[in-house]
């Protein structure tokens, strides 16, 4: 087994792997504190932009819901008023250049949820390992971008931030509470309570008791749709007494298959690394479901039995009025 799909067994499981990377995880707890320093006592430099700035980001390493929770925050700003715009690192992308992402761009170049982003949200995505310089030329190109929201931008202090929203997954939670690399997180927990808010993506918020305040977020199906040709639309009840090859390239891949199981479906799992670069020989035969993300690099070369599930963030009422009521108190835009 690898060691990259190893750890997060352990940081999850107890297993005594923690102790052997604890100078590891001290160090990594250590650069972490003084680069915060270094931002916070002007060192390092922070890059203020002309409009405001939503960062969406987690504290642990691997998939907690920011994408879903980025495309619903598209949707409000949208709804206010607002034209937002979105930023991203393009994890997992070969380009190490800053530039815009379009809904056909290629994956393996520029990321995969940078694309979806793309596809679902039909808002200006530009990515680069600086988010503030890529921020600056997507205000540059688009002037009519009012708004700019940082995915998985957290960590990313060169960025200056107006709103904080930070994703925990309800399920997973903090794991073993360790650093890097001996447990999930990147930063320590008390991190949370210096944000605007805290979504958890499942299972129960009251359960946190955290300083910021606490929303409860589900991911809910919005329907099947062909890999191929995402015009097809498909409901999972279609699906029901036939055995289905479901994969799921992403952070928390049983988050995927119990849903579909939730919903009904016979699905085998096939488990592959996060931002995984597919090929043909990946797919197995027979019908094919997969996420989102996992679809966008798939979509060349996928039969044409293969679906992606859809699905939709829904959130507890209150973090669209705390987002929008905060835009306002810092720059007076009158929300909708």
């Amino acid at each position: 087994m690898k060691l990259a799909s190893l750890l997060p067994r352990c940081w999850y499981s107890g297993c005594s792997l923690r102790f052997l990377l604890a100078p590891l995880a001290a160090l990594f707890f250590l650069a972490v504190v003084l680069r915060r320093m270094a931002y916070r006592s002007g060192v390092l430099m922070t890059v203020i932009l002309p409009v405001p700035v939503i960062v969406v980001g987690n504290i642990t390493a691997g998939g907690t819901g920011k994408t879903p929770l980025t495309l619903k925050l598209v949707e409000w700003l949208r709804e206010a008023g607002y034209r937002p715009g979105v930023v991203s690192r393009g994890y997992g992308g070969r380009d190490a250049g800053v530039q815009a992402v379009v809904r056909d761009s290629d994956p393996a170049g520029c990321g995969d949820e940078p694309v979806l982003i793309a596809k679902r949200a039909g808002c200006p995505v530009w990515i680069g390992r600086q988010r503030a310089e890529a921020a600056r030329q997507m205000l540059a190109n688009h002037p009519e971008v009012d708004v700019v929201i940082a995915d998985d931008g957290l960590q990313h202090y060169a960025l200056g931030r107006d709103v904080e929203v930070a994703v925990v997954d309800g399920k997973r939670g903090f794991g073993n509470g360790w650093p890097l690399p001996a447990g999930p997180l990147r930063e320590p927990r008390s991190r949370l309570d210096r944000v605007d808010a805290v979504v958890v993506n499942g299972g129960v918020a009251e359960v946190l008791h955290m300083t910021a305040p606490v929303f409860a977020m589900q991911l809910v199906s919005a329907g099947l749709r062909g890999v191929r040709d995402p015009l097809r639309q498909a409901r999972p009840d279609d699906l029901l007494g036939q055995r289905v090859q479901a994969l799921a390239g992403i952070g928390n891949p049983e988050r995927f298959f119990d849903q579909l199981r939730r919903l009904g479906l016979d699905a085998a799992p096939h488990v592959f690394p996060d931002h995984h670069d597919y090929t043909p020989s990946d797919l197995p035969a027979g019908t094919l479901v997969m996420t989102e993300k996992d679809a966008v690099k798939c979509a060349a070369f996928a039969p044409d039995d293969a679906w992606y599930l859809m699905v939709d963030a829904e959130v507890e009422a209150g973090l669209k009025e705390l987002v929008l009521d905060r835009l306002k108190e810092i720059h007076g835009r009158k929300t909708a």
